[in-house]
């Protein structure tokens, strides 16, 4: 099946931001959340806003959150297929400012376990994506590689207590990126590894004083390929 085979004939105009990327952003939103949703409220802006219905990028995010690849036969019945599956959907438009990329959403996703995410996120083309910001701090990293994400006291040693977790399991690192919202507040540690990080590490850095929240992003069990 190619690209523009996915979300089949009763979509209007596929594309590969529009369908393709859309549901990679659902995929990996549900992957960092966790959980399976049961709750999805999915704002878009820009393209996404304006013709984002008629390319399907409503139910490739749904299919997405559904835990469908990019690829899934059943993306053009995806509120069906929510609705059997018991996850409610809220849909919006949300003008997210210039800076934004045009094909940009916001989501606001609950877990069957309680666990909450609020993400941005965007489709770059050719089926890429990058995840624009999580719980209201600012990441770049695109779920391609396994990602972990840090939130944490903005403290001395605590970025350091991560990166030598992850020698003492020897994860080499791919790229890391740094932000804070204030000096002394809250920051949060973006790192993207060449393998896995496994169980037992996360639980770790959870133990950790000074670290509030992780989120892991594990892409083992995605099969979806864009060309």
């Amino acid at each position: 099946m190619n690209i523009f085979e996915i979300i089949g004939p009763v979509m209007v105009g596929p594309s590969s931001s529009h369908t393709a990327g859309a549901a990679r952003i659902g995929l990996v939103s549900r992957r960092l959340l966790g959980e399976k949703v049961v709750d999805a409220v999915i704002l878009l802006h820009g393209s996404f806003a304006a013709t984002g219905v008629g390319h399907g990028t409503d139910r490739a995010l749904i299919a997405g959150l559904l835990g469908m690849a990019c690829d899934d036969e059943r993306i053009p019945d995806a509120f069906e297929e929510a609705r059997k599956a018991g996850m409610k959907v809220t849909l919006g438009t949300v003008d997210l400012g210039e800076e934004a990329h045009p094909n940009s959403v916001r989501l606001f996703l609950k877990g069957e376990h309680g666990k909450k995410l609020e993400i941005v996120a965007a489709s770059i083309g050719g089926g890429q994506i990058q995840i624009r910001e999580i719980d209201g701090l600012k990441t770049v990293f695109s779920g391609e590689y396994p990602t972990l994400i840090v939130e944490n006291d903005d403290r001395p040693g605590e970025v350091s207590a991560v990166t030598g977790m992850l020698y003492e399991h020897h994860i080499n690192i791919a790229t890391v990126q740094l932000d804070r919202d204030s000096r002394g507040g809250h920051a949060v540690t973006v790192i993207e590894c060449d393998q896995e990080v496994p169980d037992t590490a996360l639980e770790q850095l959870r133990a950790h004083p000074g670290i509030i929240k992780i989120t892991y992003l594990s892409i083992k069990e995605e099969t979806c390929t864009v060309h």
